[in-house]
């Protein structure tokens, strides 16, 4: 990390060794650890070692993130309490913890604990003036537009997806399902953003970066991981440009009046709007403003007067006939928008 430029990154996501506390809960009833969890790289033998290598490679996180980068770093009950306070020691700005809730857990052997179903994500900003990247549009698209929650329940990386050695036996004891891994940079990256991820693993990161057209960064120092990344890697198909761009928020899209449609002839004045049932109607005026009977103002404003609401939100709600279809105004806008 330290070979790298500093403010050169827009992204991290960080799945570092979790600090395991080897005991019963981890063994099954024959002793044997469970998931390979024993290999030294996941032990360490006191917290103030762990905690001292995990400020050093937090603290290059920070300097190679750019002023508006975001972080994610993802772990268990046995290390991500310790993670949080050192991302806050260092300046960083937690803005979610994110649950992400296995859909197919390790059971727990021997019965003597909850089994232990869900990992923790931290997302942090480099700093508390950072002006982070949020698809939110995108993130409500991926939820049947409904505002996508913090907690995520996905599945563990289980079949095809599960890189196996020449035996069969799974090549990383923690290999992230690439679902999850998708979420997080649809959530916070841009096409062409650089991505790195400083525990690469077997290249889980990587590959769903370079199908989303991210470009991206990976460090490993187990050479079988690295061999298998890189072939990951090859194989991955890249989605087109369209497939790869994450939705803009409202914020970034440029504010279009509905009397702008108007002035462009993308609608014109005398076009009569519904609600999607059809149940109530305005006719459109060549100043942007619509009526219904003795109702005349914005498409906002007319639509709570006529459903007696406090508020309404008039491009989703009024819809013009094509076809014999309805269609809504808001599609109208997004053309605007998009230049015609």
């Amino acid at each position: 990390m330290r070979m790298l430029p500093s403010a050169s990154v827009d992204c991290i996501f960080a799945d570092p060794p979790y600090n395991l506390q080897l005991r019963g809960e981890l063994r099954r009833p024959d002793d044997s650890i469970v998931d390979g969890v024993d290999e030294e790289w996941d032990r360490f033998t006191d917290f103030p070692s762990y905690d001292a290598f995990c400020r050093d490679w937090l603290t290059e996180c920070r300097r190679l993130l750019r002023k508006d980068g975001t972080i994610w770093v993802i772990g268990a009950y046995h290390n991500i309490f310790r993670l949080g306070a050192i991302l806050q020691d260092l300046g960083f700005w937690i803005l979610n913890d994110v649950i992400w809730r296995k859909a197919n857990p390790m059971p727990n052997f021997r019965g003597r604990r909850f089994t232990n179903a869900h990992e923790t994500l931290i997302w942090a900003a480099r700093e508390p003036k950072s002006r982070y990247r949020f698809n939110y549009q995108a993130m409500k698209a991926l939820n049947d537009d409904i505002q996508m929650r913090s907690d995520w329940f996905i599945p563990l990386c289980t079949g095809p997806e599960r890189l196996r050695n020449a035996h069969g036996l799974k090549l990383h004891p923690t290999q992230k399902p690439e679902a999850l891994l998708h979420r997080v940079l649809l959530a916070s990256t841009n096409m062409d953003d650089i991505v790195l991820d400083p525990f690469a693993g077997t290249g889980t990161t990587l590959a769903v970066a370079k199908r989303l057209r991210r470009h991206y960064i990976g460090i490993e120092r187990h050479p079988a991981y690295v061999e298998a990344a890189m072939g990951r890697l090859i194989r991955t198909r890249l989605y087109s440009a369209a497939e790869a761009a994450a939705a803009p928020t409202r914020r970034e899209a440029v504010r279009i009046p509905f009397g702008n449609l108007v002035e462009q002839g993308l609608i014109t004045p005398g076009t009569w709007l519904f609600d999607r049932q059809r149940r109530v109607s305005a006719m459109v005026g060549p100043d942007g403003t619509i009526s219904a009977g003795d109702i005349r103002g914005s498409i906002h404003k007319v639509g709570a007067a006529l459903t007696h609401a406090p508020s309404c939100n008039g491009w989703t709600f009024w819809h013009f006939e094509r076809d014999g279809a309805l269609v809504a105004i808001d599609e109208l806008r997004t053309m605007a928008q998009a230049g015609g």
